[in-house]
Formats: structure tokens, sequence, C-alpha cells
């Protein structure tokens, strides 16, 4: 897993780029990002397959913020990215939610 963030010169939003490894997933059918950015919602944010067995996603966020999120693996299976710049409790579960900061 990993998180790539490119911070634009021309305006206040930073390019983050989500992607999860083959081994991560085992084999997954689909990944998806979900989080505050999109309501949660797991049809906003579809990783795309790469030819490397990767997932990737790139998204443009406002800068200043932090936002949760997580990955929703087959639609059933909830994984936190391992390179997240920190983790806060969901309040949902007894699991926590990824943070990324911009």
């Amino acid at each position: 897993m990993a998180l790539a963030k490119q911070f634009l010169k021309s305006k206040p939003v930073c390019k983050v780029t989500f992607s999860v490894t083959p081994e991560t997933i085992n084999g997954a059918k689909s990944v998806a990002l979900v989080g505050e950015f999109n309501e949660w919602n797991a049809e906003a944010a579809p990783l795309k397959k790469q030819k490397d067995g990767s997932y990737k996603t790139t998204v443009e966020l406002p800068v200043g913020s932090e936002y949760q999120f997580r990955y929703l693996i087959d639609g059933e299976q909830w994984l936190n990215d391992d390179t997240a710049d920190k983790y806060v409790n969901s309040g949902v579960s007894a699991e926590d939610n990824c943070v990324v900061v911009l």
C-alpha cells in the first residue's frame, strides 16, 4: 500500500494517489476508496486495476485538512492503509480509520 501526495502550486489542492498491492488484496475483484471526502460512498472512488495487479486511484483534496478513509475490498472487507499519516477511532466499531493529512 502507498499514499503519494503531489501538492499543486497553481491552486490549494493536493493530488493524492492511493494504491494497494496485489499481495495485500489477495485476489480480490474490486477495491474501493471510501472516506470523508466522498461521504463514505463505496461507488464514488473505485481503484483501477493496473498491469502489475495493483489497484490505484488519484483524488484531488483541499490542502489544510485531514481526511479519514479506508479501503473496501469486494464490497465486504474493510482494509486500512499501513502508510496512512495517522489513525483515529472510527466511532462506529472497535477498528480505526486511516487519516491522510494535507
